[in-house]
């Protein structure tokens, strides 16, 4: 195995096939999981996918009983061996949050995408990595059990907030049924459950019900500027789009998003000798600090919300300043507002004789609204309810990779990764016992069949 070998903190062994292999060496599944010769009220997996499409793909409405009785047996099954599961994922996640991969930092960055190749070959995938100017990407597929129908797409991140050396005085941990460390709950946590999702499914010997892809970017936590474009590839002719991304502290799903923007602008001035000669200059910060307090009026409209997130600019005491920037982190509620303050912010110009401002949008992720009724919503509430799982979901404040699905009206849930709190703050951490329902929800969701969740066309 190449790479992450070379980059993880000492004591770290690669832990490619570390899910995969579990199941097969430690779910050795006692007889009352799933019986060698299943009776008729006991399926396997493969049968309670077979005899469940009738059932489950009709209408948007499925309720609870109808979800348990088209699916005999496979709550248990699921669950039991979720259970089982959950201490190597845990581990996974532990490893995988071992090997630092700070956003940019493309050397880390591509050694995590070969550790994460591996475990999810492990699992029964192909996998492929596309060059990124930041760090490569991966696009990964499994495939379905009914190739006619449209594939489910899954969105990731393997990059992370935290800058290399943060492990140092911040090593990942268990205390108190928490797991913490950086990262670990945006996102190594949902890539871990993904992969033990999948591993649980091919040790029962089965596929996903359709076709599965996935897309982990190396750009997320900064807008995924150029990750944006695999994702909207695979957008075409997607049934649906589920997230990795942490889900409410409570467990809900995320139903919706904000709009989000990074922008940043430049001011151009002219230097000078701040004592004989400031008459000659044009302070460049002087004229940002105007600018920004404009724009602070621009953003105070409804539904838009402004973090001026880094300054910087000029050189010294003694010299007028040439040149000064800010990055803007701008989040809005609708669309109308994303467009209304994004023009407003293109349209400025400079205060002072002498001076250029340019606004450069960075990255921008559209508003993704609520949607009215949700099906999908629906569907994996009564997924959960026959695994003994209460789950609802609710907007989020926060942006990432399905606003876009989200925003053209697909079929969208975020959220499916590792239940915990803190993202990019240093109490960051995820529930330990929250690990195998995580584990069992995404199994099921992957073996059974979807149900219509659009008024045209296969869903």
């Amino acid at each position: 195995m190449a790479g992450p070998a070379a980059t993880a903190p000492a004591g770290v062994a690669p832990a490619a096939a570390a899910v995969a292999a579990v199941p097969a060496a430690a779910v050795a599944a006692p007889a009352t999981v799933v019986p060698a010769a299943a009776p008729a009220d006991s399926a396997t997996v493969g049968t309670a996918v077979s005899t469940a499409t009738a059932g489950t793909a009709t209408t948007a409405g499925t309720t609870a009983s109808g979800t348990t009785a088209a699916l005999p047996g496979l709550p248990h099954a699921l669950s039991a061996r979720a259970r089982t599961l959950a201490g190597a994922v845990r581990r996974r996640c532990t490893d995988l949050a071992r090997i630092e991969s700070p956003s940019g930092d493309a050397p880390r960055l591509d050694a995590l995408a070969e550790e994460l190749a591996a475990g999810f070959r492990a699992t029964g995938a192909t996998a492929r990595r596309e060059p990124g100017p930041a760090g490569d990407h991966l696009v990964l597929e499994w495939e379905g059990r009914d190739e006619t129908l449209p594939h489910l797409l899954i969105v990731g991140h393997h990059d992370t907030v935290w800058p290399v050396g943060t492990l140092a005085d911040w090593p990942v941990a268990e205390q108190d049924g928490r797991l913490t460390g950086p990262g670990v709950v945006d996102m190594k946590g949902g890539l871990a459950i993904l992969e033990g999702a999948l591993a649980l499914l091919a040790d029962l010997g089965q596929r996903p019900h359709r076709t599965v892809r996935l897309v982990v970017v190396s750009d997320e936590e900064v807008g995924s500027p150029d990750g944006r474009r695999l994702v909207e590839r695979q957008l075409r002719g997607a049934a649906a789009v589920l997230g990795l991304e942490p889900p409410h502290p409570d467990g809900r799903l995320k139903t919706a998003r904000r709009g989000s923007t990074r922008v940043r602008l430049t001011v151009t001035g002219r230097e000078a000798h701040a004592g004989n000669d400031s008459h000659d200059g044009v302070s460049a910060v002087d004229e940002l600090v105007d600018q920004l307090v404009l724009v602070r009026g621009l953003a105070g409209q409804p539904g838009t919300e402004l973090n001026a997130g880094r300054i910087s600019g000029g050189s010294r005491a003694n010299v007028v300043a040439g040149r000064a920037e800010a990055e803007l982190g701008l989040r809005f509620s609708t669309v109308e507002a994303q467009r209304r303050t994004l023009d407003n912010l293109a349209r400025l110009t400079a205060l002072r004789p002498g001076a250029r401002v340019r606004t450069e949008v960075l990255s921008s992720r559209p508003a993704w609204p609520e949607r009215t009724g949700n099906p999908l919503l629906r569907h994996v509430r009564s997924l959960a309810a026959v695994l003994g799982q209460q789950l609802d979901g609710a907007p989020a404040g926060g942006a990432g990779d399905t606003n876009l699905p989200g925003s053209r009206g697909l079929p969208t849930l975020d959220g499916f990764g590792a239940v915990g709190a803190g993202a990019h703050a240093r109490h960051e951490y995820i529930r330990l016992d929250q690990l195998a329902p995580r584990i069992a929800l995404l199994a099921a969701l992957l073996a059974v069949p979807l149900p219509r969740l659009r008024d045209r066309g296969e869903g």
